[in-house]
């Protein structure tokens, strides 16, 4: 079992453990490790996010994979997509960038990418993990180390990838909201779209090292969706702090997810008769409503475990080509190993541009009332083994009476438990979920 590594990388508050000096210099030295052993190339590519942690854990990773021998390329901010790119567009061995996504700035995280720009498998992670913890020496510092060089080709390459994809002035006459979340898109996304011919408004796009996410970005789309009904945009987006995701609104401002996304791009690449179409890969939490729209198009919902790397898997398994995540985390293995969020932004606004309709008019599914309760917790105990969660989930999957679903999981990335349950009435489920979380809550601690 990984102790550190979760669903996505290993993430916590910066500056204490794991994300102190000395785990980053361990975790550096591991990396560089694993890469010569299998003879690999030894360059990683490094990128972060707006975090003010950020340049510490670069500097921290540097020096760790200078000492086990390899060498580290720094792209400097950069979302975390652009960095899986440039691990096989530069032919590097690894790539790592900094972020914790859309948590807050006190937190920071990493997450690895191997020679493929793929996520490392738990196995690999395992194998990193047991070195790191072996090799880390608590007392570590960065007192002497050089300062961070940062190559501003890395991300120019990143950007001539993402406008390849599109048409000269695909965008032209559009009017968009661009929320970047004070974070790793506030230059990139804002600039992508206006190379596109869109007209930009751009919203949050002053990073001080603690503002990302702050009131903003995929977390918090309120104030993009307001903007686009004030400005008469035809859409709005918002990132991510690593812009791997985004968050939609229509033009009435009324706010559309990965889901819908997700089905848009899909049936449309169908009837175009794409490859890998007929099948789309989401996770355990996408809306029953959407699976069964999606079967009545003649496409096939296939479920992984909350988590893009494990999207990517069952993909790469089915042969899909579209698969992703309910929070606005969309593969396009079409052109990329991994989300992207402002790739996605532009393939639905190309979508969008191309339709006789406006956003809001266009159909996609009736979704299943869903209900999501988060509940912090001080431990991660099996859930079969608390036996009042037990008895309570019995009595409210017999309430169903097979109408709907619950799940039950520990986030990975943060201590919570997360209820999740779907069924066709909003007021029974809501009160089962609340039911639920105080039990867990009261029995977990």
């Amino acid at each position: 079992m990984r102790k550190l590594f979760g669903t996505d990388g290993i993430r916590g508050r910066a500056h204490v453990y794991p994300l102190d000096v000395a785990s980053m210099l361990a975790l550096g030295e591991s990396t560089a490790h694993r890469l010569r052993a299998a003879g690999i190339s030894p360059v990683v590519i490094l990128g972060m996010d707006t975090r003010e942690s950020g340049p510490e854990i670069a500097l921290a990773l540097r020096e760790g994979i200078r000492r086990g021998g390899g060498n580290a390329r720094f792209a400097g901010v950069i979302p975390t997509p652009g960095v899986a790119y440039l691990c096989r567009e530069r032919d590097a061995g690894a790539a790592v960038s900094i972020s914790a996504s859309h948590n807050p700035w006190h937190d920071n995280g990493v997450k690895l990418f191997g020679h493929d720009g793929m996520k490392l498998s738990d196995e690999i992670e395992l194998r990193i993990e047991e070195e790191m913890l072996a090799i880390r020496n608590e007392s570590e510092t960065l007192a002497s180390a050089e300062p961070l060089e940062h190559d501003p080709s890395l991300s120019a390459s990143y950007v001539r990838f993402l406008e390849s994809g599109f048409g000269p002035r695909a965008l032209a006459g559009r009017k968009i909201v661009v929320d970047a979340g004070n974070g790793a898109a506030f230059e990139i996304g804002v600039e992508l779209f206006r190379r596109a011919g869109a007209d930009v408004v751009a919203m949050f796009t002053s990073p001080d090292g603690k503002n990302i996410n702050e009131n903003c970005g995929a977390l918090h789309p309120e104030a993009m969706a307001a903007r686009v009904i004030a400005e008469k945009a035809d859409f709005g987006v918002s990132f991510d702090g690593d812009a791997d995701r985004v968050i939609f609104a229509d033009d009435r401002g009324v706010i559309r997810n990965g889901d819908e996304v997700l089905y848009l791009i899909a049936t449309r690449r169908k009837a175009e008769g794409q490859p890998g179409s007929d099948v789309v890969v989401a996770t355990v939490m996408s809306n029953l409503g959407f699976e069964k729209r999606l079967a009545a198009d003649g496409i096939e919902l296939v479920r992984a475990n909350v988590g893009d790397k494990y999207v990517l898997e069952k993909m790469l398994e089915r042969g899909a080509t579209i698969g992703g995540e309910q929070s606005g985390h969309v593969i396009d293995l079409a052109c990329h190993t991994t989300g992207d969020g402002i790739h996605t932004a532009l393939v639905l606004g190309a979508i969008l541009a191309r339709e006789s309709r406006r956003f809001s008019e266009i159909e996609t599914f009736a979704p299943m009332p869903q209900i999501l309760l988060n509940r912090k917790v001080g431990a991660r105990p099996p859930l079969d083994s608390l036996p009042r969660y037990r008895e309570a989930l019995a009595e409210e999957e017999s309430r169903l009476a097979g109408e709907g679903r619950i799940l039950v999981r520990y986030s990975g990335t943060e201590n919570l438990v997360r209820v999740m349950i779907e069924g066709p009435d909003a007021e029974m489920i809501r009160g089962a979920a609340e039911r639920l979380t105080a039990i867990l809550a009261d029995e977990i601690g």
